[in-house]
């Protein structure tokens, strides 16, 4: 082919040498791959339906299973991100006309809602004041005034920084004829969460938090009544891509010879696996105590600092991002800018309702360690003494 057709010449900088820098990720996600987990991921790729990646597949699916205390058949890692996972739940329990009742504690509750709506269906709110733990009471009544078919929740509000309790609302959505939903992306190995005993009917996570596996691939889990609701279904799912009848199949969910759906991110998976692996050599209870000390003396070492955290009650706090408020005197991207540009070590300003607001400082995984405790709350020391703004 002629040379003078091409019009585009080559973009001088893939020409130089991939340049990343390091950095300590303590933001509330992505966080840092551990070697074991970077080797997994820098394997040779195979097929998508050798029997060595099913194999590999099987193994993801009883590690979902021990990370999320459940038994249910269908559970599998979805092809993308958490954002995926929440359009899968609810692109696959809801048609249109149904009725969803969703918690607003914080962003991922308000991009629940944005989906059901953009799905046609009829989604009422529960509004939860940023940084509160607890359900209002309009919220509880909202089950019985809307007679929702699914209940949205987030475990962990990463945009705020709470930890939602989950006891006795599964038995209570049950009561009323409702499926109970729940985002735990930011919570999944960093708090108690147990999907079978809690009766959750929907649970999903991302692989790039307490699993520190690189984002692109997200855990997620159906129970029987979800399945059953599913199979009910008048409509298709609205996304192929998405649909759970043809997942099911390809991980092996539904008795019947796998078939190919989709090429899935096979390198991703192998990572995914081994954070998963880590989780269980670990032990769940293990990894839970170590976020629970962890954020425990961060939040004495702000609060000796002269910070003042976000949310006040100590058991409504997310062990995973520990929010605090931004100190008066200080722009939050000032400090946010020093910690990265002087200590190489990233932590992140507010998110929807929180922006502006609070600083975050994620703990997840192998990043939560007394150590980088240490790192950080030496970083925001020096932040503090060259980042006040001069008085007019």
């Amino acid at each position: 082919m002629a040379t003078s057709l091409l019009r585009v010449p080559p973009p001088q900088s893939l020409l130089r040498p991939l340049a990343v820098p390091e950095r300590l990720l303590l933001g509330p996600g992505p966080s840092n791959v551990p070697p074991r987990i970077l080797a997994a991921g820098g394997r040779q790729l195979l097929g998508h339906m050798h029997p060595e990646v099913l194999q590999v597949m099987d193994e993801i699916k009883a590690g979902i299973q021990y990370a999320f205390q459940t038994q249910n058949r269908l559970t599998l890692a979805i092809s993308g991100t958490g954002h995926c996972a929440m359009e899968a739940a609810f692109l696959n329990l809801l048609e249109h006309g149904d009725t969803v009742l969703v918690a607003v504690n914080g962003i991922w509750g308000q991009r629940a809602a944005d989906i059901a709506r953009r799905l046609g269906t009829l989604g009422t709110a529960g509004q939860h004041r940023p940084g509160d733990g607890h359900f209002p009471l309009c919220f509880m009544q909202g089950l019985v005034q809307h007679k929702p078919s699914v209940l949205f929740i987030t475990h962990g509000e990463s945009s705020t920084g709470v930890l939602q309790p989950l006891e006795g609302l599964g038995k209570l959505c049950h009561r009323h004829g409702c499926l109970l939903l729940v985002d735990a992306v930011a919570s999944l190995g960093g708090a108690p969460i147990f999907m079978d005993q809690q009766e959750i009917d929907v649970l999903y996570s991302g692989s790039q938090k307490v699993l520190n596996a690189p984002p692109g691939s997200a855990p997620i889990s159906f129970s029987n009544q979800a399945r059953e609701k599913m199979l009910r279904r008048k409509t298709k799912p609205p996304s192929f891509y998405l649909d759970m009848g043809w997942l099911a199949n390809y991980w092996g969910c539904d008795g019947e010879p796998r078939r190919y759906h989709h090429t899935a991110p096979i390198n991703s998976f192998f990572s995914l696996r081994e954070g998963l692996a880590m989780l269980a050599e670990l032990g769940l209870e293990s990894s839970w105590e170590r976020h629970r000390a962890n954020c425990a003396q961060l939040c004495k070492g702000l609060s000796d600092l002269g910070l003042e955290l976000f949310v006040k009650e100590e058991k409504a706090r997310l062990p995973t991002i520990t929010t605090i408020r931004v100190p008066e005197g200080y722009d939050w991207k000032d400090i946010i800018a020093f910690l990265m540009d002087n200590h190489a070590i990233e932590i992140t300003g507010g998110l929807g309702p929180s922006v502006g607001k609070v600083l975050r400082i994620g703990l997840m995984g192998c990043n939560s360690t007394s150590g980088n405790v240490d790192r950080v709350l030496r970083a925001l020391r020096d932040a503090l003494g060259c980042c006040r703004r001069s008085r007019l």
